[in-house]
């Protein structure tokens, strides 16, 4: 199992107690980065800078300044975000000449206004455009949940960034979310990933994907964790209130989100649903006939497909030859997606998230599988077009529902320790978050009730 760092709370009770300081989580998540476990998680690092920032917050602690919880703590930034000074690749040989960052995006800035030291930009998929988290150009970091055998996948598009949080690099890793880019790594490596609704945390200076759908959000090994960098990233912080078990409902969709399970995913998915019941919570199958609705919708590649081709349609007819051909083929479709297309999606999907809120109006969240699979080797998957593309669409498939429901979500660990990850999915409509991380925070110990080992900090 991955050696992730302790959570922000029992991190900052060590600090404050002397067992450990800021630059030496710094300096030991450095040596890790070293390792050949790490290999392609990073496409650029910053340790020595963030040792200076890590000493700095040590200093100011030692004065009796009032820190915030990542100050001095080391946070990976997803090489879709502008830092000032580096080069927004995106993952992408298109971009590897691009200018730098004139300045740092705002989700950046607020990281580093918080005193957060940044560790460096993580691998993804190129332009973020697969659930995979393979590329071709940078290498894949592999999966280190999956222990010892042939190398799996880390999910994708925000790969390097779980494998980051999973392996002890960063104590939380800033990502993104189109069609379930935090989620699917965070249930593939075991660790929580959090998308809030769309519009609470800016984009600006992050490279698009789909206007409509993108989400800056984070991962870490905590709900609690991802509660504390959505605080300082969004406009404005949620304050969720913990609920009690047994007062909360939540929805089991008999539509499309428990089809084609792995088994292992059946059986961790049936036993976190036997914990919860046992702890009085109210678990109800429900109809939710609108999400069979989602693929006939989507069938011309939807929102992603028609936004990414506006947006890369020049750079494909200069630079085909540098785009991993795969991502190059997603976003090919969009040229095929008329102006009124576009529009009538846009109109249904308004009566969709309308239709969803009403049939989830009593419920505190709906409950699924994050993914219907575990994490599958790499290797097939980097020669088989036909298996890839099968296999991405299955990973997209529970998270991407909820983008579409301008929803927020929460996928956090619900495996045993001797299976491979599995994750459990609350999700609700636009504009819940708060109410949803108050389930979560409820929720999580009833699902994961074996913490996962952490790394040693001495």
């Amino acid at each position: 199992m991955p050696l992730m760092l302790p959570d922000l709370d029992t991190l900052n009770a060590r600090l404050r107690d002397g067992a450990t300081s800021r630059a030496q989580i710094v300096e030991q998540a450095a040596a890790r980065a070293a390792t050949p476990a790490a290999e392609a998680v990073f496409l650029h690092s910053t340790f020595d800078t963030a040792a200076q920032v890590a000493r700095a917050a040590d200093a100011a602690s030692r004065a009796g300044k009032a820190l915030h919880p990542l100050a001095g703590l080391p946070v990976s930034v997803k090489d879709l975000y502008d830092v000032a000074g580096e080069v927004t690749r995106a993952a992408s040989l298109v971009r590897a000449d691009a200018a730098p960052a004139a300045a740092d995006a705002p989700v950046v800035a607020r990281l580093r206004a918080a005193g957060a030291a940044l560790v460096g930009r993580t691998n993804m998929t190129e332009f973020a455009f697969s659930g995979v988290g393979l590329n071709p150009h940078y290498g894949t970091p592999a999966n280190p949940a999956c222990g010892e055998g042939a190398a799996r996948i880390p999910g994708g598009s925000s790969s390097g960034a779980a494998v980051s949080v999973a392996l002890g690099l960063a104590v939380a890793a800033l990502g993104s979310d189109t069609g379930g880019s935090i989620r699917i790594p965070a249930a593939l490596c075991g660790i929580t990933g959090f998308k809030p609704t769309a519009r609470r945390v800016p984009l600006a200076g992050a490279f698009p994907l789909s206007y409509t759908l993108d989400t800056a959000c984070a991962m870490a090994r905590t709900v609690g964790d991802c509660i504390a960098v959505d605080s300082v990233i969004a406009d404005s912080a949620v304050l969720p209130r913990v609920t009690d078990p047994a007062a909360t409902r939540l929805a089991i969709p008999r539509q499309l989100l428990l089809d084609d399970l792995d088994p292992v995913v059946a059986r961790a998915f049936d036993r976190a649903l036997g914990r919860l019941s046992a702890a009085g919570v109210r678990l109800e199958h429900v109809e939710l006939p609108e999400l069979a609705e989602l693929a006939a919708l989507n069938a011309h590649g939807g929102f992603s497909a028609a936004e990414a081709y506006a947006i890369h349609r020049h750079l494909l007819a200069a630079r085909r030859d540098r785009y991993d051909a795969r991502v190059a083929s997603r976003i090919d479709r969009g040229a095929g997606i008329s102006a009124a297309d576009y529009i009538d999606l846009g109109r249904a999907r308004l009566d969709w998230i309308a239709r969803m809120e009403a049939r989830l109006a009593g419920f505190d969240a709906v409950v699924c599988p994050t993914v219907p699979m575990v994490a599958p080797e790499i290797g097939p998957l980097r020669t088989d077009d036909a298996q890839f593309f099968r296999v991405n669409a299955l990973l997209l498939r529970n998270t991407s529902a909820f983008n579409f429901f301008d929803g927020c979500s929460v996928s956090m660990p619900c495996h045993a320790p001797d299976e491979l990850p599995v994750g459990l999915m609350l999700s609700h409509g636009p504009m819940r978050d708060a109410a949803l991380l108050g389930t979560a925070l409820a929720l999580e110990r009833i699902v994961q009730p074996l913490v996962q080992p952490s790394a040693r900090d001495d």
